[in-house]
């Protein structure tokens, strides 16, 4: 049984977001971030037993209303007026590894084709109509999938095109998707698609911590008692939500508070208009749910908490968040000359105090989230400046002695890095980095189906089937066609690979300023990464051994927060290195084998063991072995100074893998070569 919506211990702006967009689904949905464990799956579950019911025609698939019927229902056409049957409002959950025709339904192109009949089965858009649609772990769902999902929630219709069969219905649902930041985040053009955000953690106030474990306990030893014991509650928030849509319509959104909305999301510098929309939105909607009839200035306070913080992010590895002294300030900016001098820092207004889902009435809490947003990164970076004049050490070669350890050094500035892939042809999960075998893309060739026909090839379909039409007895326009003649498109695309950097930390990397430069060339190749939708992974040697920093995740948020902190000096353990990586590799093939690793190293090529003199045999006896399983790699060549002994080089030899300096890691240096290469032509 599904724990009540009123239990569900603090969690304030979550619950508030979900009844705003209960109360009006056109504020577009709400993503919930949050570590693991904080009781988010468990509070979408809940919000369906709350919704009011929804009368449905009888024997209609994609759930019409009987009252206003869709024109264009596939199950259709149905009468207007008919009695339908009341039924509670469903909660469709949609899995991450859900293929598009699970999603949006399907053709059955080989009765279409062979037969003529339109035969269609819904998918989970027509199932979630008139519901909700929970996505768990929606950052790990396929970006063409998210902007499909979107798509259907903005229009209110869901589409099915296969090959000029086309099918429409109705799908008007309130989209709420759960992440954890940790293992990755969604792309900014899809994060900017959700109507509100809220941020949850797990409470740090030990008696609020125990009355969760209390709850808990006491609804997992006896679901329907607990279930009766807040059946009120539960009750009373079902008709205030019925109340508040029923409110929605007349309430007012004087041009003042339109000011204020506008003023607000110009002080935040977000992009695009759909902010604007969005906050006004939700401050309609609150002011519905709080019995008022015209929006306040509170109301756009807090509609602007919920819609601003994921859309003033100025680049991926920004935080979300808002600051209040600029929301007051916005907000003060934005009132009529003429308008009572408010005391910003005042919560009142409105039956609840603010908007509170709660029985007790506060108004919802706020966040001191970091206000400082980041620049914008540059393009190009002479990655020597300040480092090619510095002599190179050799302590590591020769004497045995380490290099001290130095602080952290901070990177250098971002930039656009040139394309790396991995050779060949994969199958791995859709991305952005190599060419892969997929569901999407160009079409390269076609095939005999070994199951139903999902991307059909019609060219080839008709040229499998002409020279049998005299055998078949065609006599007339038509074409007649056979299940031996289909042929299923194949398709080339882009899949996402993991990206496994190995860096050198040690003193052999020479002045802070050249470790700068590297991480700034690191940070770059990361930003790619999370544009590619890569895995990414983070091994690090120095001192007396290699550590994996970070194993390989979706997060390229922590491996950037990694490689910031991380420290150099000491000896140069790069067969250790290499060795760390190889194991990781080895494990994450059996964990994900569809995913083709690239290998990232990033070094110098000098290599010391643990009591000093050179371990370059070692070091070359692990590359030797990555080589051996196939592994694509890159050697970024990081050797500095006058005199440059060509030891990354050799290394790149032996792993088989492509060399770059530091400097031609940048797409920029890239294009300036082939320039000058055809001018000297």
């Amino acid at each position: 049984m599904t724990f009540p919506f009123g239990a569900v211990v603090g969690m304030d702006d979550m619950r508030l977001a979900l009844l705003l967009n209960a109360v009006s689904p056109a504020v577009g949905g709400v993503l919930v971030r949050g570590e693991k464990g904080t009781a988010k799956s468990t509070t979408v579950r809940a919000l369906a037993a709350v919704l009011p019911t929804v009368a449905v025609v009888a024997g209609c698939r994609f759930a019409c209303d009987p009252a206003a019927p869709d024109p264009g229902c596939p199950d259709g056409p149905h009468d207007i007026g008919v009695p339908g049957h009341d039924r509670p409002a469903r909660l469709v959950e949609l899995p991450v590894g859900a293929s598009e025709d699970r999603v949006v339904g399907s053709l059955d192109l080989e009765r279409a084709l062979t037969e003529g009949v339109k035969a269609y089965e819904p998918g989970l858009l027509a199932a979630a109509h008139r519901g909700v649609l929970y996505v768990d772990e929606v950052n790990l769902l396929h970006d063409h999938l998210v902007d499909l999902l979107l798509d259907a929630a903005a229009l209110g219709t869901a589409y099915v095109e296969r090959e000029g069969v086309s099918v429409r219905h109705a799908a008007r649902f309130l989209l709420v998707g759960t992440m954890n930041p940790e293992e990755g985040e969604l792309r900014p053009q899809l994060l900017d698609r959700f109507g509100l955000t809220v941020e949850v953690a797990a409470p740090r106030d030990p008696a609020e911590r125990a009355e969760v474990v209390r709850r808990r306990f006491a609804h997992d030893a006896d679901p329907a008692g607990f279930a009766a014991a807040w059946a009120a509650e539960e009750g009373a928030l079902a008709r205030r939500i019925v109340e508040a849509r029923a409110r929605l319509p007349h309430v007012v959104l004087s041009d003042g508070a339109l000011r204020q909305v506008t003023s607000v999301c110009a002080a935040f510098d977000v992009d695009g208009l759909r902010a604007d929309i969005v906050t006004a939105r939700a401050a309609i909607a609150h002011a519905a749910w709080c019995g008022r009839d015209e929006v306040t200035e509170d109301d756009v306070r807090v509609a602007a908490r919920l819609a601003l913080p994921h859309r003033r992010r100025r680049n991926p590895f920004d935080a979300p968040g808002l600051d209040d002294d600029t929301l007051d300030q916005a907000l003060a900016d934005g009132r009529p000359d003429d308008g009572p001098d408010d005391d910003p820092d005042d919560d009142g207004g409105g039956p609840d105090g603010g908007g509170h889902p709660g029985p007790a009435g506060e108004p919802p809490r706020s966040r001191d989230l970091d206000s400082d947003p980041a620049g914008e990164p540059s393009t190009s970076r002479d990655l020597d400046s300040g480092s090619a004049g510095e002599p190179s050490t050799s302590r590591d070669l020769d004497s045995g002695s380490p290099a001290p350890e130095r602080a952290a050094a901070a990177p250098s500035d971002p930039f656009r890095t040139r394309r790396l892939e991995v050779p060949g042809i994969g199958a791995g999960a859709a991305g952005r980095r190599s060419r892969a075998r997929s569901e999407r893309g160009r079409v390269v060739g076609s095939a005999q189906p070994a199951g139903s026909v999902t991307r059909l090839h019609l060219t080839d379909t008709v040229l499998a089937a002409a020279p049998h039409q005299i055998a078949r007895g065609r006599t007339g326009a038509g074409l007649r066609i056979e299940r031996p003649d289909l042929r299923q498109a194949t398709l080339e695309g882009r899949e996402g690979n993991l990206v496994l950097f190995v860096v050198d930390a040690s003193g052999s990397m020479g002045s802070r300023s050249r470790m700068s430069a590297v991480k700034g060339a690191v940070l770059s190749l990361l930003l790619d990464a999370y544009q590619r939708r890569d895995k990414v992974g983070l091994v690090t040697f120095r001192g007396a051994a290699a550590e994996l920093a970070l194993p390989p995740t979706w997060s390229v948020e922590a491996a950037a927060a990694r490689l910031t902190d991380l420290p150099t000096g000491g000896r140069t353990p790069l067969a250790a290195g290499l060795l760390r990586a190889h194991e990781t590799l080895r494990v994450e093939r059996v964990r994900d084998p569809q995913r083709r690793p690239l290998l990232v190293v990033v070094t110098d090529g000098r290599a010391t063991g643990p009591r000093g003199g050179t371990h370059l045999a070692d070091t070359y006896a692990a590359a030797g072995l990555l080589a051996a399983t196939g592994t694509a790699s890159v050697v970024v060549d990081c050797e500095s100074g006058p005199v440059r002994l060509g030891l990354a080089g050799t290394l790149g030899q032996y792993l088989g893998a492509q060399i770059l300096r530091l400097e031609e890691v940048a797409a920029d240096t890239l294009a300036a070569t082939v320039r000058t290469a055809r001018e000297a032509a």
